[in-house]
């Protein structure tokens, strides 16, 4: 069987990874806990400290929000061939939702469950399995190899700061790979990484329009939550699934009382496409919906105003040679090992967003487990909260690292 050394090697330390996984686990990382997020930033610093690296602790520009961690190690004979891996901090349960729900590191059969197993302090550890096994059974890469590993503090709230400490701290010219360690994805039961993500938009549309006693005045009033629903049918009108983009009011608000024709009505909607001029083209349709309603006072022909802001963008990260040629060498060792391996086009965002565009990137490299974002478990079974599954860890590790070694190979 090829690579058998390493496979064995990877086992004998699959329980020291568990280890470091429970530690991990163990520390409440909700993003909006920064005594948590940077106390859990200091661990994986000292959890990494026997492989070499040095840790930087890098204030987020938000004060609310723990520090992004940066770890690095110098290439031997000042090398700049480097390798980037990227993780997040941060996990999206509150304490007091740990301690409602019980939701805490538990071993059953092949799953863990815990905050962030997967999503992503799993990740984390299989980093660390990685590079250990790359540094005992290709020490001469692994040293030669500059290494730069980065964990956003806030990727559960998509903050654009972590794009830009990564963009500081790597160069183009030298950077071979940003490896991206959210979960394997098995969307038809084989193993896939990703490989493009969706971008992201969301929007803020305020409708004024006039208030009026309900009886006495309905002629006068300008009706906001109409025109709203209107616009909302408009917005809804506008998702293409032949074209991957999609929006979905989330929000609506409006009215004061029913006595009262409402004044003023706010919605907020979310936009998600993966190709860029799909994306630019969904951007202006939502943007082209403000201005003068269709919706008037009858007495006087007052009317309604839409508004609509753009409050947040992620951009789309599409289909490009640099990813694709990072798909092929993973592909490439799944066939030496025998496992099988797909590629993803995945709706939802990661760090990967903010960076693909500047160095080849590749995501799903963390294993394989379920549930994410879900810390309930119902009576009867059949809710779970989010879990691991152990037996993902060691083959995932195994193909990481000899996809690896045929990276720095090249």
């Amino acid at each position: 069987m090829p690579h058998e050394d390493l496979r064995r090697r990877l086992e004998s330390r699959l329980p020291s990874t568990l280890e470091l996984l429970r530690e991990q686990v163990g520390v409440n990382s909700f993003t909006a806990n920064r005594e948590g997020v940077n106390r859990l930033a200091r661990l994986t610093a000292a959890q990494f400290e026997s492989l070499g690296f040095t840790a930087a602790f890098v204030p987020h520009t938000d004060a609310a929000c723990g520090d992004h961690l940066v770890l690095t190690r110098a290439g031997n004979s000042g090398s700049s061939q480097t390798v980037a891996m990227v993780s997040h901090l941060d996990t999206v349960f509150p304490p007091e939702e740990e301690r409602r729900n019980d939701f805490r590191w538990l071993p059953e059969g092949d799953r863990i469950y815990g905050p962030g197993a997967i999503d992503i302090k799993g990740g984390t550890a299989m980093m660390h399995l990685v590079l250990s096994a790359l540094a005992e059974t290709d020490p001469q890469a692994f040293a030669a190899t500059r290494w730069v590993l980065l964990w956003n503090s806030s990727e559960e709230t998509l903050s654009r700061d972590f794009g830009r400490v990564c963009l500081d701290r790597l160069d183009p010219a030298n950077t071979l790979a940003a490896l991206v360690f959210e979960a394997e994805g098995r969307p038809q039961g084989t193993p896939c990484l990703v490989v493009a993500r969706k971008g992201r938009a969301t929007f803020r549309l305020t409708v004024e329009g006039r208030g009026s006693h309900a009886g006495a005045r309905h002629a006068r009033g300008a009706n906001a939550i109409v025109q709203l629903g209107r616009v909302v049918d408009r917005i809804a009108a506008l998702t293409d699934y032949k074209r991957h983009l999609t929006f979905n009011v989330g929000i609506v608000a409006g009215g004061v009382a029913v006595n009262r024709v409402p004044h003023a009505a706010t919605a907020e909607v979310e936009m998600r496409a993966f190709a860029p001029e799909v994306y630019r083209d969904g951007v202006q349709s939502i943007l082209a919906l403000a201005g003068t309603g269709d919706v008037r006072s009858p007495a006087d022909g007052h009317p309604c105003v839409v508004r609509v802001d753009l409050m947040e963008e992620s951009p789309p990260w599409p289909r490009n040679e640099g990813t694709d040629g990072l798909f092929r060498i993973w592909r490439s060792a799944a066939l030496e090992l025998g496992q099988s391996l797909d590629g993803e086009e995945r709706g939802g965002l990661s760090d990967g967003n903010w960076i693909w565009d500047r160095f080849p990137t590749i995501d799903g490299l963390g294993p394989h487990g379920d549930n994410d974002h879900c810390s309930e478990r119902s009576a009867d079974g059949s809710k779970v909260p989010e879990y691991v599954d152990v037996s993902s860890i060691v083959p995932k590790a195994l193909l990481n690292t000899v996809a690896l070694r045929a990276l720095l190979a090249t």
